[in-house]
C-alpha cells in the first residue's frame, strides 16, 4: 500500500467550527477510516498539527489521536517542510496575514470563509496564491449537505422545468446571555471584531446561488440590529454594533429571483434551521439540511381564497419525501477529501480563493445596499 502522508497546519482549530467540523468530523474522521482511498493500493493520510493559543484545549484535542501533534508556535509549524497545507479557521481579521505568510513559504492553502475583511484583500489572496503556484481553496460546505445535493439531482433530472424563484429561511434564537448563556461567540455581534450576519451568511448564499441556480447579478439587502445588548463569555454586558438579521433579495443570471431571510433572533417553526424552497414551472421542492420534499405540477392543489371558512386543504399532504438514493457524508469532510485529492493527485478543485472573494464581495455589496437603501449591481471579479 502506497501512503501519501500530507502534513496539515490547522490554525484556529480550538474554535467551535475548527474543533467540531474541521478537526473531529473531518480530519480525525478521515484518519479513523484509514485515509482517503485513491485506489486499492494507494491512500492519502492527513497528518495534522494543531495550532492555537490555548495549550489546555490543544492538549485535549491532540489526545484524541496519538498521531496528532500540537503547538502554539505557528512559525515553527510553517517552517517544517513536511507540513505542505496551511488551513485557517481563525477569526476573519487574522486570516489574510497568516494565509499570505503560508503562501510565501510555498504552502497550499485552504481556509474558512469569509476569506478576508474586504473584497480587495480577498481577491489579493487569490492573486498571490495564483502567482506563487500553490493550490488554494475555500470552505463551501453547504454544497455537500444532503438537502442541497437532492436539489441538485432534481435539477439534473429536469424536475423543476424552468426555475422561477428560490426562497431561503435561515436562523434560530441565539440567547442574549442575561439568564441563559449564548450559543454563539460574542464577537459575532461586534462590528469592530468583523462580526455581523451579513458578512457571515451572504458569503454562504453567494456560493449556494452561483453553484445551484445562477450567478448573482444584483442585490437588495436590509440589515438590522434587533438585540441592542448581549452578555459576553466573561459575563459582562456589551453593546451590539453589528447586524444580527438580514433580509436580502438577489437577481440571478437567467431571471431567477432569490430571497433569503437570515436571523439570529427568530424562533424556528419550520423543518430545519435552514430551509430552501425552489419553485419551477413543472414542480417545486423544499429542502432542509438533510431532507427534501417535492410537489409536481400534477400534484399541485388548486386553492380558492376564502377567509370565511376553515382551510379545506391540508397543503402538507400534497408533498412527497425524496428517498435516500445515495450515501451522504459530513459536508466539511467531503470537501476536505476533495482538497486532499487536489493537492496530491492534481484533481480539479474549482472552489478556489477566487470563489471566496466572490462571497466577500456579495457581503460588502449587501452592506452597501443597506446603507444606500437601494439595489446594487454585482460586477464580475477579474482574476
Amino acid at each position: 500500500m502506497k501512503t501519501h502522508e500530507v502534513g496539515i497546519i490547522m490554525n484556529g482549530v480550538t474554535g467551535r467550527m475548527g474543533t467540531n467540523q474541521h478537526y473531529i468530523r473531518s480530519i480525525l474522521a478521515i484518519r479513523k477510516q484509514g485515509g482517503v482511498k485513491v485506489s486499492p493500493e494507494e491512500v492519502i493520510m492527513p497528518v495534522p498539527i494543531l495550532v492555537g493559543r490555548s495549550e489546555a484545549k490543544l492538549t485535549q484535542l491532540a489526545a484524541m489521536d496519538p498521531g496528532v501533534k500540537w503547538t502554539t508556535d505557528l512559525d515553527a509549524a510553517m517552517a517544517d517542510p513536511k507540513n505542505i497545507i496551511y488551513f485557517d479557521a481563525q477569526t476573519t481579521g487574522r486570516r489574510a496575514a497568516a494565509v499570505k505568510k503560508a503562501i510565501a513559504l510555498g504552502k497550499h492553502v485552504y481556509c474558512e470563509k469569509p476569506t478576508a475583511v474586504s473584497t480587495e484583500s480577498a481577491l489579493e489572496l487569490f492573486k498571490v496564491a495564483s502567482n506563487a503556484g500553490v493550490k488554494n481553496g475555500v470552505v463551501q460546505d453547504k454544497l455537500w449537505l444532503p438537502g442541497m445535493l437532492k436539489i441538485k439531482r432534481l435539477q439534473e433530472q429536469g424536475f423543476f422545468g424552468k426555475i422561477l424563484s428560490v426562497r431561503g429561511e435561515f436562523g434560530y434564537w441565539v440567547f442574549e446571555g442575561h439568564n441563559i448563556p449564548a450559543q454563539r461567540p460574542s464577537w459575532n455581534y461586534r462590528k469592530e471584531d468583523d462580526g455581523g450576519i451579513i458578512v457571515d451568511m451572504l458569503c454562504h448564499w453567494r456560493y449556494v446561488l452561483d453553484n445551484l441556480f445562477g450567478e448573482v447579478k444584483s442585490v437588495s439587502c436590509l440589515g438590522a440590529t434587533h438585540i441592542p445588548e448581549r452578555v459576553d463569555e466573561q459575563g459582562k454586558a456589551y453593546k451590539c454594533t453589528a447586524d444580527d438579521s438580514a433580509y436580502a433579495t438577489f437577481e440571478l443570471e437567467g431571471g431567477v429571483i432569490a430571497h433569503f431571510n437570515s436571523s439570529w433572533n427568530v424562533r424556528v417553526r419550520r423543518d430545519d434551521l435552514l430551509t430552501l424552497q425552489v419553485d419551477g414551472t413543472h414542480g417545486s421542492a423544499v429542502c432542509g439540511l438533510r431532507e427534501c420534499w417535492i410537489q409536481h405540477y400534477g400534484n399541485t392543489p388548486k386553492p380558492v381564497w376564502n377567509p370565511d371558512i376553515a382551510q379545506p386543504i391540508n397543503f402538507y399532504e400534497g408533498w412527497s419525501k425524496v428517498p435516500e438514493q445515495e450515501p451522504y457524508d459530513n459536508a466539511f469532510k467531503v470537501q476536505w477529501e476533495m482538497f486532499l485529492r487536489h493537492v496530491v493527485l492534481d484533481e480539479p478543485f474549482p472552489w478556489t480563493l477566487l470563489q471566496g472573494a466572490k462571497g466577500v464581495q456579495l457581503a460588502e455589496l449587501g452592506l452597501e445596499s443597506w446603507a444606500k437603501r437601494a439595489w446594487v449591481d454585482v460586477p464580475a471579479l477579474k482574476a
